[in-house]
């Protein structure tokens, strides 16, 4: 397609090259400098998630995506930032599949976590670094400090992973090129631990594919943020 000419290509090896340095910054803000920073400051960990994860992770991931389009060179079929990274208006073609992708994701991963339940006894979804306690009255206050990170969180993956990365990935890879940034996503949240992986495997995968198919960021973008919101706000409220 036009708005391809000119990419460099994106194949297996530097795409796991990207994600696996992105996913080694992610473990060093989650294993190391959040529990360095909570032992001197007692500031609750997740807190520091937000503060490190959204400025010392996805702010830094909208500024190397940045960088790798404005390095890129223009192409008639490109006029536009929107335009490159296929922000483009949602058919009914992609709502369909955004909404089937969204039931699929959260019956798949209803599943996923009964057969660990059932397998395990006790399962373990919430890493340190994400454990806090239910908010309640003189708490409310955290969904406020959270907003702004989840916009980054959702912002910073999906400007960089689906906008900028995919189309490289389907010149080199093609048709297979969302197999490639599945497995590049799961290596980035490895820091997550094995568990909450495991749980998160059906959107890792069925993401990336719909953005592929539909040709469109924003399935990815409305995805993303349909299952991390109220998922956030669910453990907030103590109901997960």
């Amino acid at each position: 397609m036009a708005y391809q000419e000119g990419l460099p290509p994106t194949g297996w090896t530097r795409t796991l090259l990207l994600f696996g340095v992105a996913g080694g910054l992610l473990y060093l803000v989650t294993h190391a400098l959040i529990p360095t920073l909570f032992s001197r400051t007692g500031w609750q960990p997740i807190l520091l998630w937000f503060l490190l994860g959204g400025l010392g992770i996805f702010l830094p991931l909208i500024l190397f995506g940045i960088g790798l389009v404005r390095r890129e060179p223009l192409s008639e079929g490109r006029r536009s930032w929107a335009h490159r990274l296929r922000f483009r208006r949602m058919s009914g073609a992609d709502w369909r599949w955004t909404l089937g992708g969204l039931v699929l994701v959260a019956t798949l991963s209803a599943a996923v976590q009964g057969a660990l339940t059932i397998g395990l006894g006790e399962v373990n979804l919430h890493p340190p670094f994400m454990q806090f306690e239910p908010l309640g009255p003189g708490r409310y206050w955290i969904l406020a400090a959270w907003l702004p990170f989840w916009l980054l969180n959702i912002l910073g993956e999906e400007f960089l992973w689906r906008g900028v990365l995919l189309p490289r990935q389907e010149i080199a890879l093609g048709q297979h090129a969302w197999l490639a940034n599945a497995v590049g996503w799961s290596l980035f949240h490895l820091a997550f631990g094995w568990q909450l992986l495991m749980l998160l495997s059906p959107i890792l995968f069925i993401l990336p594919y719909v953005a592929q198919r539909t040709q469109n960021t924003w399935p990815a973008v409305i995805m993303h943020a349909g299952l991390n919101g109220p998922g956030f706000v669910a453990v907030a409220f103590g109901y997960v």
